[in-house]
């Protein structure tokens, strides 16, 4: 029973120190990411303290709408639904097909153009809840990358204001789909360490993750049997 014993510790003390050498780092990279992300607050992560994306623009009461059946007959598709809403200054129709969104103007029913530079620039400017905006770049969108994984194509406005933010204006709605300040980036790195993928920061199931969680299991169970048989009461006993 005694060599039963020795023989379990040896395993386990084994098994605890090789467990710690290969998964040490991964521990203290979840511990440290854990803590980084709790002390940054979510508001200004996501920009809401620079950025209103709440405010909704009514359409004038005085406004009259074309047809729907107009709208329908331009549409090019099978249409699903029609919103109306206000865009910059003027009301459009947004209507969602089988072949993608399409904007038209609602009182003429003629198609709009999607969304450019200009447009895009000053809907994000709309946008910017500091009387003073920095000066701002648009550049053009066309493929997803870790920071932005919305609707494309789509134009980022970037501004020059100390957070470095990016305001992402969808190209086929002209609605505000992202922001990204350079402390959403820091908290994307870390989140990305935090759950090891480290090339599109959003697959929390990969077998880097399973692995090592495993690996944390066994290596706090080693641990916990270590401490039981080390345990100063049952040493003592043992040498009574």
């Amino acid at each position: 029973m005694k060599l039963t014993r020795t023989r379990f510790h040896i395993a386990a003390s084994r098994i605890h120190k090789w467990l710690a050498l290969v998964i040490g780092a991964q521990l203290l990279i979840w511990f440290a990411s854990g803590v980084i992300m709790s002390f940054l607050p979510i508001d200004k992560v996501r920009g809401e303290h620079l950025v209103n994306r709440e405010t909704v623009m009514t359409i004038p009461a005085d406004s009259s709408f074309a047809d729907p059946a107009q709208i329908r007959a331009k549409a090019g598709a099978p249409v699903q639904a029609i919103n109306w809403h206000m865009m910059g200054d003027r009301a459009v129709a947004e209507v969602s097909t089988t072949r993608g969104i399409k904007l038209f103007d609602a009182q003429t029913a003629e198609p709009i153009p999607p969304v450019g530079a200009a447009e895009a620039t000053a809907i994000a400017d709309a946008a910017w809840k500091s009387a003073s905006k920095p000066e701002s770049k648009a550049s053009r969108i066309t493929t997803e990358s870790p920071e932005y994984r919305a609707a494309l194509p789509a134009w980022r406005i970037a501004y020059s204001d100390p957070d470095a933010t990016s305001i992402f204006v969808a190209a086929d709605t002209g609605k505000i789909t992202a922001v990204r300040t350079g402390t959403w980036r820091l908290y994307d790195f870390f989140w990305s360490l935090h759950i090891m993928d480290w090339k599109n920061h959003e697959n929390f199931n990969t077998w880097w993750l399973l692995a090592f969680a495993i690996g944390g299991l066994a290596l706090g169970l080693a641990g916990t049997m270590l401490l039981i048989m080390r345990w100063p009461i049952r040493r003592r006993r043992r040498t009574a």
